[in-house]
C-alpha cells in the first residue's frame, strides 16, 4: 500500500520508473464517436452542466452493454461555433487497413445528437454529413477535473499544439481537446486519426516528427502507446516495424493477431500480416515476453492509493 499525496503525478511517477507506453493504445473500439461540448467539463466528463441528459444515458448505455464503441467529448475555442454542433465519427474497417473511415456532421443544436448517433448506429444512416477539407485530427486529453495530470501536462501542450500547426501551415490539420480517454500517466496523451495511433509524453519537438514524418523513428522506443487497429500485444511487434522500415511503414496496410497466449499474460505469440503501396504482401511473427527484470509497481492514478503490478515486454522477431 503506497498513500498519496496532494502533491503526487501519476505521470511523474510513470517517468521515473521508466514505463514503457507501448502496448497500452486501445484496440477494442471499432468506433470513436466525438461530440462538440465547451469546456469546463465535469470529472466525468458526460456529467457537464448543459450536457443534454440523453447524451449521458448513452453513455452509460455504451458502457453498460460494454459496446465497442468510444464517447468522447471534444473542444478547441477557435473553432467553436455556437450555432451548431459537430459530431466526427472514425469507424475501423475489417481486414488490411491502416486507417479509419471517416463520417462528420453538423447540427443545430447538442439535443440533435442523440439521435443521429442512434440513427447511425443502428442503420448505418448519418444525416446532415458535411464535407471536409480536415485530413488529420488531433486530440490530445486535457481533461483535468479527471486527472490533474491531463491539466498539467496535457493542455499546455495542447496551447503550445495550435502555435505549432500554424508554424508548421498545416492548413487541413484540426487539433482537439479530448475528454479523459485513458492513460493519464502518459499525459500529454494525444490520439492521432485517422490512423488510430495513440502516443504518449509529447512535446513540440516530437510533435512536429508526427506530423511530417521526418526526424529518427527511434523516438518510438519513448512516446509510443501503439495503433488502435492492432491487438495491445501486436502493437509490440508493430513498434520494432516502425524501427525497422522507418515512416515508410505508416503506408503500409496491416492486419494482425494473437495466435497463442499463455494463462497468466506474460507470454504471446503475434502475426502481422502488411501490404506495401506497391501491392507487395509480408508477413512477420513475434513472441511477445514479460521482461521478469523490469518489473514495476505504480500507482497510476493521480487519485490512486495502492500501487499494481506494471508488466514490461519485450518482443524477439521469429521471422520476417
Amino acid at each position: 500500500m503506497k498513500m498519496n499525496t496532494n502533491n503526487f503525478f501519476c505521470g511523474e511517477e510513470s517517468r521515473q520508473s521508466g514505463e514503457d507506453p507501448i502496448g497500452t493504445g486501445d484496440s477494442y473500439y471499432k468506433k470513436y464517436i466525438f461530440v462538440e461540448f465547451p469546456t469546463p467539463w465535469s470529472k466525468n466528463a458526460f456529467d457537464t452542466k448543459c450536457l443534454p441528459e440523453n447524451l449521458r444515458l448513452l453513455q452509460a448505455e455504451i458502457c453498460d452493454q460494454d459496446l465497442p464503441i468510444k464517447l468522447l467529448i471534444i473542444y478547441n475555442k477557435k473553432l467553436w461555433n455556437q450555432n451548431y454542433t459537430k459530431v466526427l465519427i472514425y469507424h475501423r474497417e475489417e481486414g488490411l487497413i491502416n486507417r479509419y473511415n471517416k463520417q462528420e456532421c453538423q447540427l443545430k443544436n447538442i439535443e440533435e445528437v442523440v439521435p443521429v448517433i442512434k440513427e447511425y448506429l443502428l442503420n448505418g444512416n448519418l444525416p446532415h454529413q458535411t464535407r471536409t477539407k480536415v485530413a488529420r485530427d488531433i486530440f490530445v486529453c486535457t481533461h483535468g477535473s479527471h486527472d490533474k495530470c491531463c491539466g498539467k501536462y496535457g493542455y499546455p501542450f495542447y496551447q503550445q499544439a495550435l502555435a505549432t500547426l500554424v508554424n508548421l501551415s498545416f492548413n487541413d490539420v484540426q487539433i482537439w481537446q479530448t475528454s479523459h480517454f485513458g492513460g493519464h500517466r502518459f499525459a500529454p496523451t494525444v490520439m492521432d486519426f485517422p490512423q488510430g495511433r495513440y502516443y504518449a509524453r509529447l512535446n513540440q519537438a516530437l510533435l512536429t516528427s508526427i506530423l511530417t514524418r521526418t526526424g529518427e523513428v527511434d523516438c518510438f522506443k519513448s512516446i509510443y502507446r501503439g495503433w488502435s487497429i492492432l491487438p495491445e500485444p501486436v502493437q509490440i511487434l508493430e513498434r520494432e516495424m516502425i524501427l525497422q522500415h522507418g515512416w515508410d511503414w505508416f503506408d503500409y496496410k496491416v492486419i494482425g493477431r494473437v495466435i497463442e497466449e499463455d494463462e497468466n499474460g506474460s507470454f504471446y505469440h503475434v502475426e502481422i500480416k502488411f501490404e506495401k503501396p506497391d501491392d507487395s504482401l509480408g508477413v512477420v511473427y513475434g513472441n511477445v515476453v514479460e521482461d521478469k527484470s523490469k518489473e514495476i509497481y505504480l500507482i497510476g492514478d493521480c487519485d490512486g492509493k495502492e500501487t499494481w503490478k506494471t508488466p514490461q515486454f519485450y518482443v524477439k522477431i521469429a521471422t520476417i
